[in-house]
């Protein structure tokens, strides 16, 4: 069973995903796949074409200012989906250059070896509360910066 699972890393932005497939098994090919645009109809086709032939997938992806769309995407298609810390995601010593291309072959890669530990993804409602409190807390201090800014009447 576990023969034909294949791990697709995802390096998502806010126009682009870049793809890479590591095929199933330790010798197995780490491909890419290439970029597609960052739409619903995109991810459904990518999902139609890599899963041919009774091919299992799973898409771990970094996460990032983009939030979970596209996790939550991939959920209500029923497929495995994890979203790991780019400050967990494990690095060799003086890797400085980051491109997409590498990030999504590096996430294959990993997930493929069982290297990643995924976070815990808010619900809706938990994303709103938060983004609402740092809002109302973003507005505190700007309020308290106008309030030093100002000369005091005489």
């Amino acid at each position: 069973m576990g023969e034909h699972i294949s791990s697709v890393g995802l390096d998502v932005h806010k126009a682009t995903i870049a793809v890479c497939v590591a095929e199933a098994g330790r010798d197995g090919e780490a491909r890419f796949v290439g970029e597609i645009t960052n739409e619903p109809a995109a991810l459904h086709k990518l999902v139609a074409q890599l899963g041919r032939g009774g091919q299992e997938l799973r898409f771990p992806h970094e996460a990032g200012p983009c939030g979970y769309g596209v996790y939550r995407q991939f959920l209500s298609r029923g497929e495995s989906c994890v979203v790991v810390a780019p400050n967990l995601i494990p690095r060799r010593p003086g890797e400085q250059i980051k491109t997409d291309r590498r990030d999504a072959t590096t996430l294959a890669r990993l997930h493929r070896a069982g290297e990643l530990k995924p976070v815990c993804v808010p619900e809706p409602e938990h994303e709103a509360v938060r983004d609402l409190l740092r809002a109302r807390a973003d507005m505190v201090e700007a309020l308290r910066k106008a309030r030093l800014s100002t000369p005091p009447e005489i």
